[in-house]
């Protein structure tokens, strides 16, 4: 239950970190003109994996 609840806390965590780091990007140069609901689910999906892969890199690293 202990290791469960690190890392639901790790994947809220860097998902917040990640779309942090991701709302620095200019996207106007890959999305399409008046396609913002688009650009937003984009940033969410990226948000999303980017706090996945960097969770179970940190657990990987620290073998929890």
């Amino acid at each position: 239950v202990k290791t469960m609840l690190v890392k639901l806390l790790l994947y809220i965590f860097f998902t917040f970190v990640s779309a942090f780091g991701l709302s620095g990007i200019n996207f106007n140069g890959i999305i399409k003109a008046n396609k913002t609901i688009e650009a937003k689910v984009l940033v969410m999906v990226l948000s999303f994996s980017f706090g996945y892969l960097l969770t179970n890199f940190v657990l990987d690293f620290l073998n929890i």
